[in-house]
C-alpha cells in the first residue's frame, strides 16, 4: 500500500541514501493513503487526484507535527512510501471524535517498519516557513482572521517533488 506520510524535515536525517534506495525507519504513526473512504468522498477524481487529495492531507498533518516540535525546520514534509497492507489500518475515531472528524484517507501505520524504501518526498520551499510561522503566531494569539490568511497562504504554496536519489537536495529553512 502506498501512503503519504506526514513528517518534519528533520526527520530526514534519519534517511539512509545508497546508491540503489533511500530507506527509513518507519515508527507507528498517523499516515494518509487512497482509501474506500476517500474514493467514496471525491468520486469523480482519478487515482492520481486521490494520490495528491491524500498526500495534502498529510501536508496538513505535518504542520500540526513542525507545530509540536520546537526546532524542526518549519516546512512541511510528505514521504511517499510503499509498506505492506497488513502493516496499516484505517484510523478510528478517538475521545470524542465522530467518523466526520477523521479524515477519509487518515490510516496508521500499526508496527516498526524498518528500511522501508522511500519512493520520493514533497516538501515547502523554504520560503514558506515565514506563513508557517505566521500560522503559529496567530493561532497562538487567538487571532482567527489571521490564522485564516496564514493558513490560505500555507495550502496555496505548492509542495517541491523530490525523488528519493534527491532527498539530499531537499532544501531546508536556515
Amino acid at each position: 500500500m502506498r501512503i503519504y506520510v506526514p513528517a518534519t524535515v528533520d526527520e530526514l536525517d534519519a534517511v539512509t541514501v545508497t546508491g540503489d534506495e533511500a530507506v527509513w525507519s518507519l515508527a507507528p504513526r498517523a499516515a494518509h493513503a487512497v482509501t474506500s473512504a476517500l474514493s467514496r468522498e471525491l468520486p469523480d477524481e482519478d487515482e492520481e487526484g486521490l494520490e495528491f487529495a491524500a498526500a495534502l492531507e498529510a501536508a496538513d498533518d505535518s504542520l500540526a507535527l513542525i507545530a509540536g516540535r520546537v526546532g524542526a525546520p518549519r516546512q512541511r514534509l510528505v514521504v511517499t512510501v510503499d509498506v505492506p497492507d497488513e502493516m496499516v489500518s484505517l484510523t478510528e475515531p478517538r475521545g470524542g471524535e465522530t467518523a466526520e472528524d477523521v479524515a477519509p484517507s487518515a490510516v496508521e501505520v500499526t508496527a516498526t517498519i524498518p528500511e522501508v524504501r522511500i519512493v520520493c518526498v514533497h516538501v515547502d520551499e523554504p520560503e514558506a516557513a515565514t506563513d508557517i510561522a505566521d500560522v503559529f503566531a496567530a493561532a497562538d494569539e487567538d487571532r482567527d482572521e489571521d490564522l485564516d490568511a496564514a493558513l490560505d497562504r500555507v495550502s496555496e504554496r505548492d509542495l517541491l517533488w523530490y525523488d528519493w536519489s534527491e532527498l539530499k537536495s531537499v532544501p531546508r529553512e536556515k
